[in-house]
């Protein structure tokens, strides 16, 4: 009741006082805010030990083939061993349009590694291309992922004639490198789930996704398959934990690294695509995902119709992660 009063004295006064009763109500109610904030952030850690990291997976090339690595740098953006970066690769078509293996399965065989300032595309049935990571003399493309705009270098025409000959295509596809001085996408201008500081490069969401094995496992009891956990293209799989426990992890701590957990990765055809021989079916596993991991009714504005099998999270710090490291759940008593 004070303050009311306070506010029509302002009012019946002059403007000035009401801007200052209104600061002055602004200001308490952002430290009321930063207090709870504050108070929530100062409650000891608890820590939980709930898996084990069994493999690392970098995917250089977008849809390309994962290297399987012991080590790796997790970034803000992502993955990184040695010369390698997460989804930091990508094929376009002449005007900027991505190309994944929705659109060519046979990406997924291809894999893109890089030494000594090299790059080396190989593939089933043709010679391998090696040319520079760095080729500043090229042009820059304006390219298109999922809609949203972002650059990249262009690789060259040896490149190009490499990723035709191998795909098969009948049209023109360009291979690109995002290069440290150019500009991400900002993952909350497509996701609104996601702080505005977190960025990607080519990946589809997010630049950490997380798997358990015994996931995998399950859902191959289910359609009596051998399935691998390369289909679903994790960074992170986990091992020593019960199927889908990674649903409840809301923040995690492996070595130096604190991941967050953003959302459920929902899932399209590409889960379709056979990893070993590179054939889409466009029905398995997707339509047994389907059966049984939908999302809760209240989130469909989210998942819409697609399978949650595995999850997005952001990098809240950086550091390294390795191949046996303990997964630990954090909470605060």
């Amino acid at each position: 009741m004070e303050a009311k009063g306070a506010v029509k004295a302002a009012l019946s006064h002059d403007k000035f006082k009401l801007v200052l009763v209104g600061g002055a109500a602004a200001a308490a109610a952002a430290a009321v805010a930063l207090g709870v904030g504050f108070k929530y952030w100062r409650r000891p850690e608890t820590r939980e030990r709930v898996g084990v990291v069994s493999r690392l997976l970098v995917h250089p090339l977008k849809s390309g083939k994962a290297a399987s690595v012991p080590l790796a740098e997790c970034l803000r953006k992502g993955l990184k061993c040695g010369e390698m970066r997460d989804r930091h690769w990508l094929v376009v078509t002449e005007d900027g349009n991505m190309v994944t293996g929705r659109q060519e399965p046979r990406l997924v065989l291809a894999s893109l590694t890089c030494e000594g300032g090299q790059a080396r595309l190989s593939g089933p049935g043709v010679s391998d291309l090696r040319f520079p990571i760095r080729q500043p003399g090229n042009a820059v493309v304006d390219c298109r992922v999922f809609g949203a705009a972002i650059r990249g270098r262009d690789c060259g025409d040896e490149a190009s004639r490499w990723l035709v000959g191998y795909l098969k295509a009948e049209r023109t596809l360009r291979l690109v490198h995002f290069e440290p001085q150019m500009s991400a996408r900002r993952l909350a201008d497509e996701v609104p789930l996601f702080s505005p500081n977190e960025e990607v490069v080519y990946p589809d969401c997010a630049p950490v996704m997380l798997l358990s094995e015994a996931s995998v496992k399950d859902l191959s009891g289910k359609l009596d398959e051998d399935l691998t956990v390369e289909r679903f293209r994790p960074n992170v799989v986990i091992g020593d934990c019960e199927a889908y426990a990674e649903d409840s992890w809301e923040e995690i701590q492996i070595g130096s690294v604190r991941l967050r957990r953003v959302m459920s990765c929902g899932r399209c055809v590409f889960t379709t695509v056979d990893p070993e021989t590179g054939v889409i079916s466009r029905k398995e596993p997707l339509e047994t995902l389907k059966s049984y991991r939908l999302c809760k009714p209240d989130e469909k504005h989210i998942y819409k119709s697609a399978p949650l099998f595995g999850q997005l999270l952001s990098v809240e710090k950086t550091g390294v992660m390795r191949v046996g490291d303990d997964v630990f759940k954090i909470g605060r008593r």
